[in-house]
């Protein structure tokens, strides 16, 4: 072969090469595009994906935000609720709602520590809030919750002047002058009639709507065949016996029964078995606290998730009638303003010939720090003055108005409370039980001007120590009296004769009798209560309570006497319930 047939083989050997490498170089190119654009489209859609991510999980940060924002709207409302006096509910997805205008504190404590625990929601009908679960004293019966309470009492009061009572004083009549051989003596009794025994049910029929009903006794009723001499065979006695309605969709409910008046003062808005009644054992309270417990029906509306409420009751009407030494004095005929009780009435009772309820309106403001009302009362003495073949019946409007305050200086810890009414014809509402009215000339009901008030100092130095300082006035502020025949009739009159106030046994002689027409009475109390025993199987409690109590009459024939008394008191408690 010829150097130039090698030459040219090589050449076209060469060529193929060159060839076939480009033709791979192509290939390859080709290949490498299609993978670097299927990378760039996993990129754009690796891209897509992250931003998705990142969408929702700012979506989730919201959430979470939200979340724990409404925790702390939760966690507050609770503890509103605990300062307020009012437990949380749930709606049906467990969502908690503002406390209810019904609710009471788990384990608040009434009067005396007396428990009226009420319970966050219920069940009936289908809806069943997930709420706390079944406390202590509390069980289901169907769609129904009931809570019990209640307490075992024994108490023993000592007085320095003998008033023949038992753990309920009287701060008027009870309080002998010199002239009884009562206030020459003291008293000492023990009793186990404040034992007192509750029962509240409660249930939904539907998510805005709560039924319930209260029902608590005590052991001071005295019926005809009742003794201290060997069984001690008293009565139980109706304290409280009601029913209400509410909406929470319109914070509004209806109460009908016996209950404490709408002039009582409340802890929180206008709340059933959240009144503010005085830490005292002495059931009488303190001269000046303003309270009855009595029938009647109520409503109350409230504004601005509580904060604000006004109430509106008609409570059942009972009138004390002052009559003189002399009589009414009625220029003509007889005066018939009370009558005693037959049938289902007590009969060594008297009970006034009412034409009307009392009406009473109330407004409660709960800011947030304190709790603030006023009050005003309407009532309608009245009698009738019957002459031979004829009479006149008489009405006279009655009434006033007052305030009443709890200011927590020291939250948790020490507070200062009061209220005051002013008015005429209200003595009803005083412990003291002044008169209500007196008469007229001519029969009609003179109502009695007066002012009560009281105020306390309430200190909780730890979880099991509560301790107290009241103080209380009942004042009629001027006689309503008149002269007929020179004799005096009225109330205050100073013609009536005080002469033998001061002198014991002074006789029925009218120019040394005692009339003592009581004008102001006064008292200071301290005490406190110390639950040295708490835990599932309930609390102990043992509290103690010292009053000094001075009363003053109208001056009269002889000067203006005065009486005094000092009193002191022991309680030992269980509360299984609590």
């Amino acid at each position: 072969m010829t150097k130039r047939v090698v030459l040219t083989r090589q050449l076209l050997a060469a060529t193929a090469v060159c060839g076939s490498l480009a033709a791979s170089r192509s290939a390859w190119a080709d290949s490498t595009t299609a993978q670097i654009g299927a990378i760039e489209k996993q990129i754009r859609a690796l891209e897509g994906q992250l931003n998705h991510m990142k969408t929702d999980l700012a979506s989730r940060d919201a959430e979470v935000r939200a979340a724990r924002k409404e925790a702390a709207a939760a966690a507050r409302q609770a503890r509103e609720a605990e300062e307020r006096g009012g437990p949380m509910r749930y709606d049906v997805n467990g969502r908690p709602l503002p406390p209810s205008p019904l609710s009471a504190p788990p384990g608040y404590f009434g009067p005396s520590g007396s428990p009226y625990m009420n319970v966050a929601g219920g069940g009936g009908g289908g809806y069943m809030p997930s709420g706390p679960k079944l406390k202590q004293g509390q069980f289901q019966l169907g769609a129904v919750r009931v809570t019990l309470g209640g307490f075992l009492d024994t108490s023993s009061v000592y007085r320095s002047r003998n008033e023949a009572t038992d753990v309920f004083s009287d701060y008027n009549a009870g309080i002998p002058y010199n002239s009884s051989p009562n206030a020459h003596q003291s008293e000492f009794r023990e009793s186990g009639r404040e034992t007192r025994l509750s029962l509240l049910a409660e249930a939904n029929p539907n998510s805005v709507t709560t039924l319930a009903g209260f029902a608590e006794v005590d052991f001071l009723g005295a019926g005809s065949s009742s003794n201290s001499r060997e069984s001690n065979s008293y009565v139980p006695r109706a304290r409280s016996l009601y029913a209400t309605y509410a909406r929470s969709d319109w914070d509004f409910y209806i109460l009908g029964g016996q209950t404490w008046s709408l002039l009582t003062m409340n802890k929180v808005g206008i709340t059933p078995r959240q009144e503010d009644i005085p830490l005292t054992i002495d059931l009488a309270y303190v001269p000046g606290f303003v309270w009855t417990r009595n029938p009647g029906i109520r409503f109350v509306k409230g504004f601005d998730d509580h904060r604000i409420n006004l109430g509106l009751s008609f409570e059942s009407p009972q009138a004390n009638y002052y009559t003189g030494p002399n009589g009414t004095g009625a220029n003509d005929g007889t005066v018939l303003a009370t009558s005693a009780g037959i049938s289902t009435l007590n009969p060594d009772a008297t009970y006034s010939d009412d034409v009307a309820p009392d009406v009473i309106v109330k407004g409660t403001l709960d800011p947030g720090w304190g709790h603030y009302e006023a009050f005003g009362v309407m009532r309608f003495l009245h009698d009738r003055t019957s002459v031979i073949g004829s009479g006149s019946n008489h009405t006279v409007a009655a009434g006033g108005g007052g305030a009443a305050a709890i200011l927590p200086i020291v939250k948790g810890k020490f507070e200062l409370q009061g209220n005051v009414l002013a008015g005429e014809g209200i003595g009803r509402y005083g412990p003291a039980l002044l008169p209500d009215a007196t008469f007229e000339p001519d029969g009609a009901p003179r109502p009695l001007p007066e002012i009560m008030a009281s105020v306390g100092l309430v200190g909780h130095p730890s979880k099991s120590v509560d301790l107290y300082g009241y103080g209380g006035i009942e004042h009629i502020t001027s006689s309503e009296a008149f002269t007929s025949g020179g004799k005096g009739y009225g109330y205050g009159n100073s013609l009536y004769s005080n002469a033998g106030c001061d002198i014991e046994q002074p006789g029925a002689t009218l120019s040394i009798a005692c009339t003592a027409n009581t004008r102001t009475v006064v008292q200071g109390t301290i005490g406190g209560w110390w639950k040295f025993l708490k835990g599932d199987f309930g609390t102990m409690q043992t509290g103690i309570q010292y009053s000094y109590t001075h009363k003053t009459a109208f001056a009269g024939v002889g000067g203006t006497p005065s009486a005094d008394q000092n009193t002191v008191l022991m309680s030992f408690r269980y509360l299984p319930f609590q």
